[in-house]
């Protein structure tokens, strides 16, 4: 019986708790991410205005200072600014390498292309930034920031094209160093 309910509450978990995943590749690095809507959960909060998201990067090994991926737990909120296409969020993260923990504070824009196009386009941006106050172990502090270009091939799935780069200042005589800096294409597919 325990391990029909275990089943169920899966099945439900699965159909029901991820807003979107994705992948982003280059020839060096791979990131994998995920987003829950937990907007779609509370009836005081509008759908697609809350979220729970993870990430893991795995990147290039010639340019950083360890062999450790980055891992990633996020909360964000986005709101519509009126008919303009435009979403702002506020967000913050944990970090977590080998080197370092940080708690990243940042802005969110997203911005849907007004062309009548068959395939809806939009374009995105992301900074993040954790002083000294929101670093940890041998971070001094920490900043990332992230360029999209989104476009929806087909119903939920999308085709992207990003540019990342974060970097990390360090307490020791590692001083200030680019974690990543590099460009990727991806998928993301909305559940």
């Amino acid at each position: 019986m325990l391990r029909k309910i275990t089943l169920m509450v899966a099945s439900a978990v699965a159909a029901f708790a991820m807003n979107s995943a994705g992948i982003n590749i280059n020839n060096e690095d791979l990131e994998l991410n995920a987003n829950l809507d937990i907007g779609q959960f509370n009836e005081n909060v509008e759908p697609e205005t809350m979220y729970v998201g993870i990430k893991f990067l795995d990147a290039d090994n010639s340019n950083r200072v360890n062999d450790d991926a980055l891992y990633e737990v996020g909360f964000l909120m986005k709101k519509a600014m009126g008919e303009s296409g435009l979403k702002i969020g506020l967000g913050v993260k944990a970090n977590y390498t080998k080197d370092y923990t940080t708690l990243p504070l940042g802005i969110v824009f997203d911005y849907a292309l007004p062309m009548k196009t068959i395939v809806p386009m939009s374009l995105g941006a992301d900074i993040y930034y954790a002083p000294k106050v929101l670093s940890f172990s041998d971070a001094n502090k920490y900043f990332e920031y992230r360029l999209e270009y989104d476009a929806e091939v087909i119903d939920h799935g999308h085709v992207v094209l990003g540019y990342r780069h974060i970097k990390t200042d360090y307490d020791d005589a590692r001083g200030d160093f680019t974690y990543n800096a590099s460009a990727y294409v991806g998928f993301n597919f909305e559940f």
